[in-house]
């Protein structure tokens, strides 16, 4: 089934449902519509942090600190 059918079976299962099924129906869409914005969103903010050019000057940066320069080294036995 296409996106178009499957929205008319949908609308046409829906009008033979009682009115508190419809709104459990409802309640679910909501979720999902949601759930697939939040996901837009995450996408969108990912897409534009990958692509950010504003911490390219950390790629050129000299490492100045060393492992000499911890003062308590962890998960060392000893």
């Amino acid at each position: 089934m296409n996106r178009e059918e499957l929205l008319k079976d949908t609308i046409s299962k829906l009008e033979k449902l009682p009115e508190d099924k419809i709104v459990l129906a409802h309640e679910f869409t909501e979720f999902l519509y949601k759930k697939h914005e939040e996901y837009i969103l995450s996408e969108g903010t990912r897409k534009l942090s990958a692509e950010s050019k504003s911490f390219d000057f950390l790629k050129n940066d000299e490492n100045i600190y060393t492992i000499n320069d911890i003062k308590e080294k962890y998960n060392e036995k000893g």
